[in-house]
């Protein structure tokens, strides 16, 4: 049996873009840091960033545009290659990617948790709702945020 399927938690290098495909799909397009430590040789702790590709088709775009830089997240997709000639140079390009099936908010970063402090410990901030369609999406819980 094959299976290209792929779990990250990990903190998003900066806000999503938004673009459309030829057909008018929507795509959000964001890096996503996976860290992990480990002892060297000198057992002194090192720390090491892993960057991923990270693309949200269709209905999952909307929900990456409620993302903000520095969000803990978690995806579950796979890995995909494709291949691209940029208009300027026009050697072609592989790209690898994770194109993402189910996601959905850890935490929100640190700075927008205590951005108005004053304001949010009056009233407590409102959580996003989205009206996606029923059926396409994986988990029941999901988004969770």
């Amino acid at each position: 049996m094959q299976r290209n399927r792929l779990e990250l938690v990990g903190y998003l290098a900066a806000k999503p873009a938004l673009r459309r495909l030829a057909s008018g799909t929507p795509v959000a397009n964001v890096r996503l840091g996976v860290s992990y430590r480990y002892q060297a040789g000198d057992c002194k702790p090192q720390q090491h960033t892993n960057w991923h590709s990270l693309s949200f088709y269709g209905d999952l775009s909307r929900v990456a545009m409620t993302f903000e830089k520095g969000d803990n997240i978690f995806v579950e997709g796979s890995i995909e290659q494709r291949q691209f000639t940029p208009k300027g140079d026009g050697a072609p390009r592989t790209v690898h990617e994770v194109v993402v099936r189910n996601c959905h908010l850890i935490a929100a970063p640190r700075s927008a948790t205590t951005k108005g402090a004053a304001a949010s410990a009056s009233a407590p901030e409102e959580p996003v709702v989205l009206d996606l369609p029923r059926g396409e999406i994986d988990h029941e819980d999901w988004p969770v945020g």
